[in-house]
């Protein structure tokens, strides 16, 4: 089919494209979920990375983004974000089926292979990323753009939920009955990744774009129009202060549960779903609230929150009982989802929202680029700080001694990941205090917006317990009724005395 732009796109051509960009959204789910995040961590680690490999392998997707000024490229010259989208997302999934074709052929494989052909993966996605962000500010009304890709990632993200609980089962009994086969297993992944890849590429043709003409200015003259934008200049600057910090902690949770803590993969992905259910349930009220006050107040609510649960993973592995360990995991992974969900919706609605209409391709390339610079750091510099802490340990502990009982608590004990998750912490912490110079059409401050959810928050719990108490009562009525028809019907038949 042709992937021509059109000059003008009706309610039924844009409603389609809404739909298909979801279908898209979901197949992209499912390449992620087999590709990425613990999985990609366990098979990386079966085939002997080191941390600084783990580091690059969670930097590779940052790394990538430097490309995308080839997207401006050849937006500039076919002036359709719609062909170079698809065609770029149809060559990002062929590596990933290459991965598991060259496993199941050689029976094995290196780091080294996984991380070369990643690259390309990365590369061809971070390329269409670009053309497809523009392509969307385009295509969805923006007093909708909340609301829509909360839908659009609780849809995916449910579909997650799915595919973890599945495969997290299969690996178990493939790890527990096979165990020679759980390499090959990750192949399969691969592959089958690759494939439903494709299918989203298709389904992402059939949406429409709208025309956009970018200018034919020089690429440097183009590229500077966003530095010279001041509040957009301030949003980089947050926006890359944040990545990094977080980047030199988050990418090594799951190699700290893997490695220092010793835990099933089956329990990582029971936490990772703790997480996304978490982020499902507040998805549409994050998307409900940055559409009607701001991204900017609800990065200002959602950022402490999760800056706190990187500083509880410090906590995690100082206590001999494991279930102390697990419940405060499940904590963890719960407030993460909860503040995440409205981290990563605003951050991406902010800089939609700050890019002018007519050059938003290259206010959003630019972003993308430099923050993607700190975010490729953040892991890279992880991945060094854990080895070289890999030998050092502190502990603060509270000894009591008495003659009838002697016990040292463990106020603090930190050793090569805690020291990290600090570090990451801290570093985020500073790099929320740029927030405050990011001005936000519309803007409310986050006191009023904090009012307004615990009024709203209070109003549904009270709304569940009228309703709980209604059903509740409506029950109780209706045994009661049932009692009484039972001794009515009972009385009718008993003989007279």
């Amino acid at each position: 089919m042709a992937l021509k732009p059109q000059q003008e796109l009706t309610e039924g051509d844009v409603k389609r494209g809404l739909r298909m960009v979801i279908w898209d959204g979901l197949a992209s789910e499912v390449v992620t979920s087999l590709t990425g995040g613990a999985f990609l961590v366990a098979m990386a680690l079966l085939l002997g990375a080191n941390n600084v490999q783990i580091g690059l392998l969670a930097a590779l997707p940052m790394i990538t983004n430097v490309f995308q000024l080839l997207s401006i490229m050849l937006v500039r010259k076919y002036q359709n974000r719609r062909a170079i989208s698809v065609v770029c997302i149809a060559l990002a999934r062929i590596p990933l089926a290459i991965i598991g074709l060259m496993v199941l052929r050689w029976q094995g494989g290196s780091i080294n292979m996984l991380i070369f052909f990643l690259f390309f993966h990365f590369f061809f996605s971070s390329v269409s990323g670009l053309s497809w962000n523009s392509w969307m500010k385009d295509m969805i009304p923006e007093k909708m753009l909340g609301k829509y890709f909360s839908r659009r990632s609780r849809y995916t993200q449910t579909l997650n939920v799915a595919l973890s609980i599945i495969l997290a089962l299969l690996l178990d009994f493939i790890r527990s009955r096979y165990p020679a086969y759980e390499l090959t297993t990750f192949a399969v992944f691969f592959i089958i990744a690759g494939a439903v890849g494709l299918v989203g590429a298709y389904f992402l043709s059939r949406a429409p774009e709208p025309q956009s003409y970018l200018s034919k200015a020089r690429l440097f003259t183009l590229l500077k129009m966003p530095l010279k934008n001041e509040n957009f200049r301030r949003l980089l600057v947050f926006n890359s202060a944040w990545v990094f910090a977080l980047n030199i902690a988050t990418p090594f949770f799951t190699v700290f549960m893997l490695q220092g803590m010793g835990l099933p993969l089956s329990y990582i992905i029971v936490l990772t779903i703790i997480s996304q259910l978490s982020s499902i349930m507040t998805l549409r009220m994050w998307g409900i609230f940055s559409d009607r006050y701001s991204n900017k107040s609800i990065i200002a609510i959602s950022a402490p929150v999760y800056i706190l649960c990187i500083i509880a993973w410090s906590f995690v592995g100082i206590y001999s009982i494991m279930y102390i360990n697990l419940g405060l995991l499940v904590l963890i992974h719960m407030f993460s989802g909860i503040s995440t969900a409205g981290i990563n919706l605003s951050l991406t609605n902010i800089g939609l929202k700050l890019a002018p209409k007519e050059d938003a391709i290259v206010y959003l390339s630019v972003k993308n680029i430099v923050t993607a610079v700190f975010s490729a750091l953040g892991p890279l510099l992880g991945g060094v700080l854990a080895d070289y802490f890999a030998e050092r340990t502190l502990e603060i502990t509270f000894e009591w001694n008495s003659p009838d009982f002697d016990k040292t608590f463990k106020l603090v004990s930190l050793h090569q990941w805690n020291f990290l998750f600090l570090i990451g912490a801290f570093l985020a912490l500073c790099a929320l205090e740029l927030l405050g110079r990011v001005k936000e059409t519309g803007e409310v401050g986050k006191d009023i917006v904090k009012r307004i959810m615990r009024k709203r928050l209070k109003s549904n719990m009270k709304d569940a317990i009228i309703i709980g108490n209604l059903i509740t009562w409506n029950n109780q009525l209706r045994a009661i009724l049932k009692l009484r028809k039972k001794r009515t019907v009972t009385s009718s038949v008993s003989p007279d005395r």
